[in-house]
């Protein structure tokens, strides 16, 4: 099954929570993972290659692409049913590219901040990825969460997202998400992430029971 994890607007920590999920669907889940980093930046295809030059050795792949290179890359992947690939989109909606990598999505995350201009790009890219792909579920999550969020900021965003999809609890901004790795996740931030990712674990269990592959995960 196929993930994406992204939004329209940078800096919303798409590459952090890819790497985080990704850690903790292989260490806590014993799922087989791929992931894709498609974002321009390629800084977990960076932290991969930092690892193995350390001798870190990382629980997955990860695979450094363009958005051109999508098709083929999902022909080689269609035979792995006992893996779920994660795909670290760029931060752009204006790029063709992008149309076959929605329609192959079984499930988007999407990270976004209770700001004007962040909730204004998260409902664009919701809007054009329904449009490509209106069966995807959508899995939005307030990253990096400030403490100096208005209440009513935040009751009117979480009222218009839960129109289009389901809605994480915030993850906090904490210095220690800066240390997250191919191979590591501080134990200082998983308590903060558990609360996220083991509903979106529920949702993959989900997908995978619908299509038949209960042999995913690699117990």
């Amino acid at each position: 099954m196929i993930i994406l994890i992204g939004n329209q607007k940078g800096g919303c920590g798409k590459s952090t929570l890819t790497l985080l999920l990704a850690n903790y669907l292989t260490q806590a889940k014993k799922i087989k993972v791929h992931v894709i980093d498609m974002d321009y930046q390629q800084s977990i295809a960076q932290k991969y290659e930092k690892a193995k030059v350390l001798e870190n050795e990382a629980a997955y792949e990860v695979i450094p692409a363009g958005l051109e290179h999508f098709p083929v890359i999902k022909e080689l992947l269609r035979d792995t049913q006992n893996e779920v690939v994660l795909i670290d989109l760029p931060g752009k909606l204006d790029d063709d590219g992008l149309i076959p990598v929605f329609n192959a999505a079984d499930l988007v995350i999407c990270p976004f901040a209770y700001d004007e201009f962040s909730f204004t790009s998260t409902i664009l890219f919701s809007v054009v990825l329904k449009k490509i792909n209106e069966r995807v579920g959508i899995v939005y999550v307030p990253n990096r969460m400030k403490a100096n969020v208005r209440y009513e900021t935040q009751l009117e965003v979480n009222d218009q997202l839960l129109k289009i999809g389901s809605l994480m609890v915030p993850i906090p901004d904490r210095i220690d998400f800066q240390r997250v790795n191919t191979f590591m996740t501080p134990l200082t931030v998983v308590p903060l992430i558990i609360p996220v990712f083991e509903p979106v674990y529920e949702k993959i269990q989900e997908i995978i029971k619908a299509y038949g592959q209960d042999h995913v995960t690699g117990g």
